[in-house]
């Protein structure tokens, strides 16, 4: 009697100890051997490339973690959902990623419409995003807990973009964007900047989101004649745009966002490209003199010898890595909170060339800005 009581004890003992020790381990999307990591974004569709790029260094670097023990001996896992850069798509995968795929944390997210939208989703359900291709005010202002950007704001680049047109006299200015969040985002960037000089935009015109119908942008602009525009469409639009200015022999200085991707339009256009301004939020990917350069050069010919590098690539690995020292910074039983109050005490960290702050106060990892020339043959010059 006795005897089969105290084995009921210590069943019931041994028992209450797993489930403590399981309740370590509570967190969604971590177990004793895992974290997984949810991502949307663009595998097919006109932005096909993009995403697909970003989607495959992500899986480097935590294929690179993971061979290195992972992160305290968990393994990364990552599980991407194609969006074809639609936003209704990208909020039903995040619900998905959340709801039936249980991840920790997201990264890689693509666009400013479908990561707005998206944030509704994943702010209520308190999991933290670490790195969008966005720069939108619509993702920093007001500060959202669970949204954390890791590169520049568009208002940067076209601040950036505008001194540089006006540092050479240029004035009129006509605005040519994509009618979408991207789009009126960088609308609404350019126009700021140049209402610092006393100047507004002298003609607008815009195209449809995943459309290349830009026909009555460029008659509007053969019209007006405007000295310059800056394009806020992304590379197939932004192509389709300067094939036809040209066409209509309208030849006025042109510029460019970050997320047009420089060495896919310089593929796209050819000679045409010559001479584009494009502002970039991320280190030069060409230029190994950086540890950061040197270190996503390593990685990306490791997995394929042949493989070329460019600034989505460069700014995906900056993505995985910032969310990887965020986790380890978490501690050993991370938690979403956990890794939010990491993220939001991680300052200064020097990723070798590229530096990332946040704060409670501050979700915007960096404001650095350069601008870039595309040359002949589809060089991307400094």
């Amino acid at each position: 009697m006795h005897h089969s009581y105290f084995a009921r004890a210590l069943f019931a003992i041994g028992f209450a100890l797993s489930l403590c020790a399981a309740s370590a381990h509570a967190e969604t999307g971590v177990t004793e051997n895992s974290i997984k990591i949810g991502m949307s974004g663009p595998f097919s569709g006109a932005n096909g490339a993009y995403g697909t790029e970003m989607r495959t260094v992500i899986e480097q670097v935590f294929n690179q973690t993971n061979a290195a023990g992972g992160i305290n001996g968990r393994k990364l896992e990552l599980v991407a959902l194609d969006d074809g850069y639609e936003t209704e798509r990208a909020v039903a995968n995040t619900t998905k990623l959340l709801q039936e795929q249980k991840v920790f944390a997201l990264t890689g997210y693509y666009g400013s419409s479908t990561t707005t939208a998206s944030m509704q989703v994943f702010s209520a359900a308190k999991t933290p995003l670490i790195g969008t291709i966005s720069g939108a005010d619509s993702l920093r202002n007001p500060v959202n807990r669970y949204m954390f950007n890791v590169r520049a704001s568009y208002a940067d680049e076209t601040e950036a973009i505008v001194k540089q047109l006006v540092s050479i006299d240029m004035k009129n200015v006509g605005v040519f964007y994509q009618n979408d969040g991207f789009g009126k985002s960088g609308l609404d960037g350019v126009t700021a900047a140049l209402k610092k000089y006393n100047i507004t935009p002298s003609v607008v015109a815009t195209v449809e989101r995943n459309s290349i119908d830009v026909d009555k942008a460029v008659a509007a602009f053969a019209k007006a004649r405007p000295q310059a525009i800056v394009m806020v469409t992304l590379y197939k639009p932004t192509t389709a745009f300067v094939r036809k200015l040209h066409e209509a022999d309208v030849h006025p200085f042109l510029a460019t966002l970050s997320p047009v991707g420089a060495d896919t339009l310089a593929t796209e256009l050819g000679d045409s490209a010559r001479g584009i301004l494009i502002s970039q939020v991320m280190p030069y990917p060409w230029d190994d003199t950086k540890p950061i350069i040197r270190d996503y050069l390593r990685l990306i010919k490791k997995f394929d010898k042949n493989a070329k590098p460019s600034y989505y690539g460069i700014e995906a690995y900056v993505n995985a890595i910032v969310l990887i020292e965020a986790i380890k910074s978490a501690g050993r039983e991370p938690t979403r909170e956990k890794l939010v109050d990491a993220l939001e005490n991680m300052r200064d960290l020097n990723l070798g060339g590229y530096q990332v702050s946040f704060s409670a106060a501050n979700h915007s990892g960096s404001k650095l800005v350069e601008i870039t020339v595309l040359g002949s043959k589809g060089k991307v010059l400094r």
